[in-house]
């Protein structure tokens, strides 16, 4: 089976850190009003300085600098995000400027809102095999989000929500076991997260929070069961689930609903808040970062979102090519 796996992580956080605290200067709430309903104590926001762009190309740089790969051995570029800089071009095409990739591959963004980084490994895994180029078995996958410019910061149910920053991974696609990789993408459209588009005075997020949760709670054990029953896994052989970090009450409910070990599921929610298709990857370089991934792990990961859309994949945590960092080009 054609399978992907993990090379490593590199994620970037803005140094504006907003609390709860300040969000009730702003809007009517409080922290224990946030906090009791998400699991949410603060996010971060961009400063002037910084954009989806900006901070999807410094995650890619450390991802990379950290693989033990040369740049010249990326086969693709893809880049999960709802809120890049501009309409055209795409975030994956700035990155791919600003360090150098090779031109002559796929780079495209990929917009499945909070699923979106599911997405693009599934979508990279099928770029990579219908290349089947031996010198370029890897690809750059990153999510990136500046969610704090589309909040409505009159809207309580909302603004509280989100935050920014951005993750990336350097995957590895080649022959596997089957109990090593599996994908499971789906979507069911409708109206109960949106954001109107370019041009509009009212780009702003919103949600039917209370239809999310519903679907939510449905939707990620359903995930988790069919890759499991795809890849003949039980719960004990998946070392880390990463669902998206959206509220805390979700993946408690999950965790209930499946009568999982809750030590199992990583969650950094209450710090950096619901950073759509940045949540995964960010999750992914903190765990990397606090030695919580070693070589040879079974991951799950889960995503859902606005569409509504949902994604979810097993893979392995390979490791560097080489564990010594050295310079890139780059």
């Amino acid at each position: 089976m054609y399978t992907i796996s993990i090379r490593s992580t590199g994620y970037v956080l803005p140094e504006k850190i907003i609390t709860n605290d300040d969000m009730s200067s702003i809007v009517d709430t409080s922290d224990e009003w946030i906090y009791s309903r998400t699991g949410i104590h603060s996010r971060r926001f961009v400063g002037e300085e910084q954009s989806a762009v900006s901070m999807a190309t410094e995650a890619a740089r450390k991802a990379l600098l950290s693989s033990g790969i040369s740049k010249e051995e990326i086969g693709v570029v893809l880049v999960a995000t709802l809120s890049g800089d501009y309409a055209t071009p795409s975030v994956a095409c700035m990155v791919q400027q600003s360090l150098d990739l090779p031109k002559d591959i796929p780079v495209m963004d990929v917009n499945a809102a909070c699923s979106g980084f599911c997405y693009a490994l599934e979508t990279a895994r099928a770029l990579l095999l219908a290349a089947n180029d031996k010198q370029r078995p890897y690809g750059l996958i990153i999510g990136t989000e500046e969610l704090s410019k589309l909040l409505d910061m009159t809207d309580r149910n909302t603004c509280v929500l989100f935050g920014d920053g951005a993750g990336a991974v350097v995957i590895e696609a080649g022959e596997g076991d089957a109990s090593d990789y599996a994908s499971v993408l789906g979507a069911d459209g409708g109206d109960a997260i949106l954001c109107p588009g370019v041009g509009r005075e009212d780009a702003h997020i919103k949600m039917n929070g209370k239809e999310v949760f519903r679907f939510a709670v449905k939707i990620l054990p359903s995930c988790i069961r069919k890759l499991q029953e795809k890849t003949g896994t039980r719960e004990e052989d998946i070392d880390w689930f990463v669902c998206h970090q959206a509220n805390a009450r979700i993946i408690d409910h999950v965790v209930r609903s499946l009568k999982a070990n809750d030590a199992r599921f990583f969650r950094n929610m209450e710090h950096l808040g619901n950073t759509s298709g940045a949540s995964i990857p960010l999750a992914l370089g903190e765990m990397d970062e606090k030695h919580l991934l070693s070589p040879g792990q079974r991951l799950m990961l889960i995503g859902f979102g606005s569409g509504l859309t949902w994604g979810g994949i097993l893979l392995k945590y390979a490791g560097p090519v080489c564990r010594n960092e050295r310079e890139l080009p780059i």
